[in-house]
């Protein structure tokens, strides 16, 4: 009764409240990984951003106004990695924060001395646990600009690794997949990589992969749908586990 329901309650705000089709033609011309997809799951995707607009807040920050192909545009991107999962898994979170630019949290610990240090890091994204996305909108429109590079899936993949506890490069998998595999292909795919950036070799995806293992799940994430030739070429037993996490085959 429950799934029925929220069916009904779904076709009635993609009947009553659908994205334009210059808008989403236009999403289409901005965002290359929807620009490949078929004709069926470009539909898709375009339900689910509809829903993704009606369900989460777009929060523009310091002035930063967003207009409605912009919003459309994010939408598309947020929706990608649960084409095939569905809108449930970004359940528990509400909005998106987006500055016009890189931003600087301040952020405190305390070190085993009981010494509190501030840090100031700049940052293009942040996803919190149950909280919200933040974004750079600079660095959402640098998306693709560079091999790989797609600052909103990154966030997502955070958002969907956080579903089972903290981002830890381990997202709930699917009942077919094998915990085991996930493991000793993302461990031995990141120790190799870090191997080679010791030893000055070129890398395949950004080094800011290699600083954790929840930023090598986001960061090859984002390969898988920006630059899937690439990944799969050079990480094919990654690329084969985020085939089946994500239930899509971009190349």
């Amino acid at each position: 009764m429950l799934d029925r329901i929220r069916t009904w309650r779904a076709r009635r705000i993609v009947a009553r409240r659908p994205i334009a089709e210059p808008l989403w033609q236009d999403a289409l011309r901005r965002c290359a990984p929807a620009r490949r997809l078929g004709a069926s799951d470009q539909a898709a995707l375009r339900v689910l951003a509809t829903l993704f607009l009606e369900r989460k807040s777009l929060e523009p920050a310091q002035g930063l106004e967003l207009d409605d192909a912009d919003r459309v545009l994010l939408a598309a991107y947020a929706c990608l990695p649960i084409l095939k999962l569905g809108l449930d898994w970004y359940e528990g979170w509400h909005s998106i924060i987006v500055y016009p630019d890189a931003f600087i949290p301040r952020r405190t610990h305390t070190d085993e001395a009981g010494v509190v240090h501030e840090t100031r890091s700049i940052m293009a994204g942040e996803a919190w646990g149950r909280g919200p996305v933040i974004l750079s909108w600079a660095d959402v429109l640098e998306a693709g600009r560079q091999p790989g590079h797609n600052v909103v899936i990154h966030e997502m993949a955070h958002k969907l690794d956080m579903l089972n506890g903290e981002a830890n490069g381990f997202p709930p998998l699917h009942r077919r997949m094998d915990r085991r595999t996930w493991t000793r292909v993302f461990s031995r795919a990141w120790e190799r990589l870090r191997a080679d950036r010791r030893h000055g070799l070129p890398l395949p995806i950004d080094p800011y992969g290699l600083e954790n293992p929840a930023e090598f799940f986001a960061v090859v994430s984002e390969h898988f749908f920006e630059d899937p030739a690439s990944l799969r070429e050079h990480l094919p037993e990654v690329y084969g586990q985020l085939e089946q996490f994500y239930r899509q085959h971009p190349y």
